[in-house]
């Protein structure tokens, strides 16, 4: 695959059958990137949902084969190919084959209770398949790797909001310490290899086209069937429920922004800064939102009341979350604002569309 413009620079995105790669994408197609997309397909929820993501995008679910490229209907600066990040050698071969600019690496295994029952998917995805990416950007160097961590690396954290320069060393689930792994591999391999690196925390994602195994999506389906839904901690818990849309913008941002190297006080560790071109940004709404206010707008929108099943706070779970994000506005002047009745009716209105309900 040649690029045929030289001043065009060539963008890898992982992910992009999923939630928040596949609206990155809708959105970059407008760019003056080239653009490969990157996904492994794999059935932790419904791959119908996925290739339907994908076709959005001009790719086919009739035209994907394993480790081939494949070229978009709707833009031809997009290609795809479906690969497993576990699958070194073939990512190296696509790298060295390439020759990728820049790298938005959101590919992983989500879930925070899928966790406990399938450990080793977190493993093999969030740890191992990270790695093989940090190594492929090593060996075919790229000017700017950005990748998804997480609001759940700060776990047991108390202090609100939750702020990029305090320690988040207290996860309370696998996948939040998979996260956390991710970020301090990243700092390795940025202060031994020079690679910049951009991690962002993203805070409880939703809108259009969203995972079924998330509270918006599992609350509309249950209301809708009359179904009754499980209300965690008795309804006190706050979530900083940030839009999809908003979670893109900033990841557009900082994707133009190579992390550099940062001075800092001698003596003075930052989790954050570092000497190494690495740094940590929490990308969320900032305005936490009680769940009980949630599930009042999505009955308001639905015209339904729904059927309240209150429990104990789960395993894994944290009763609040909130983000400081004055780093990114400090440094992008930006900071998702979409209100979340509003987000909660575009996500019904896509719902029911894709759903014919």
């Amino acid at each position: 695959m040649q690029n045929n413009d030289p001043g065009r620079k060539r963008l890898l995105v992982t992910g992009t059958a999923g939630f928040i790669g596949f609206h990155l994408i809708r959105s970059l197609l407008g760019s003056n990137y080239e653009i490969i997309g990157l996904d492994n397909i794999n059935d932790y929820y419904d791959v119908d949902l996925k290739y339907s993501r994908l076709a959005e995008t001009g790719i086919a679910r009739e035209k994907i084969e394993y480790n081939k490229l494949i070229s978009s209907t709707v833009s031809d600066r997009y290609k795809f190919i479906r690969l497993d990040l576990k699958d070194k050698d073939k990512l190296v071969s696509l790298f060295r084959e390439l020759k990728f600019n820049r790298v938005v690496h959101l590919a992983a295994q989500a879930g925070v209770r899928y966790s406990f029952t399938n450990p080793d998917a977190y493993v093999g995805s969030n740890i191992t398949g990270f790695l093989n990416m940090l190594e492929a950007c090593r060996h075919h160097p790229v000017e700017h790797l950005v990748f998804a961590s997480s609001s759940s690396v700060y776990g047991l954290n108390k202090e609100m909001p939750f702020s990029v320069h305090s320690p988040a060393d207290h996860p309370v689930s696998l996948y939040a310490a998979s996260k956390k792994s991710n970020e301090l591999m990243a700092h390795s391999y940025s202060h031994l290899f020079g690679i910049p690196v951009t991690g962002l925390r993203f805070f409880t994602v939703y809108g259009p086209w969203g995972r079924p195994d998330m509270s918006l999506f599992i609350f509309v389906k249950a209301i809708l069937e009359g179904k009754p839904i499980n209300v965690h901690n008795e309804g006190r818990m706050e979530r900083d429920f940030t839009y999809v849309t908003d979670i893109v913008k900033g990841v557009e941002k900082v994707l133009e922004s190579p992390a550099g190297k940062k001075d800092r006080v001698e003596g003075k560790m930052d989790p954050a800064i570092s000497s190494a071109p690495y740094r940590i940004y929490n990308i969320g709404n900032s305005k936490p939102v009680r769940l009980m206010d949630f599930i009042s707008a999505i009955e308001e929108y639905l015209g339904r009341k729904a059927i309240m099943n209150m429990i104990p706070i789960q395993p894994g779970e944290v009763e609040k979350t909130w983000a400081d994000v004055s780093d990114l506005e400090n440094q992008f002047n930006y900071a998702p604002d979409t209100p979340i009745r509003e987000g909660v009716k575009h996500f019904i209105e896509w719902y029911r569309s894709y759903f014919k309900i």
